[in-house]
């Protein structure tokens, strides 16, 4: 897998327009491309790929920790981020791209530090101008969902 270290190691403008969002996508997961720096700092990764669907599996580690010593929300809603917008980027074609509109979080449970969890993102609808999808976190070995969000994308053509 490529290792980010300056934004020069990012795909360009050019990669990106250049091929579908599926594929785009499908090139990060074999490590063709590089993955988005954030993931490391995040402590999670790409893990599954399929059109309209997204899963990303990750730990939360202490660095992501509010004052009180809980997951800061702002690691679940990164993660829902991640995986929500990408599954709408899996239904782009050629020369199209994304940016989140707005996105919200539901925190139903605190997810203990150290557990594996998956983020599920699927698509509810792609279009010329927008994307809407959902997603849920949930403990890989526990099955408990900790966490569930929605998300509006603004699609843009080249």
């Amino acid at each position: 897998m490529k290792k980010v270290t300056s934004i020069e190691d990012l795909p360009s403008r050019e990669d990106i327009l250049s091929r579908t969002g599926m594929e785009f996508i499908q090139d990060i997961l074999s490590g063709e491309l590089a993955p988005p720096p954030i993931a490391h700092l995040m402590n999670y990764a790409m893990h599954e790929v399929e059109p309209g669907r997204v899963v990303f599996r990750g730990t939360p580690k202490l660095e992501v920790c509010n004052p009180i010593g809980s997951v800061h929300g702002g690691w679940y809603g990164t993660l829902l981020d991640s995986a929500m917008a990408c599954a709408v980027q899996t239904m782009l074609p050629k020369g199209s791209g994304y940016t989140t509109l707005e996105y919200k979080v539901n925190i139903i449970r605190s997810i203990p530090l150290g557990l594996v969890v998956d983020c599920i993102g699927w698509t509810d609808h792609v279009g010329r101008s927008t994307g809407v999808a959902h997603g849920e976190i949930r403990g890989v070995e526990d099955g408990r969902l900790y966490a569930t969000g929605s998300t509006t994308c603004i699609v843009m053509t080249r």
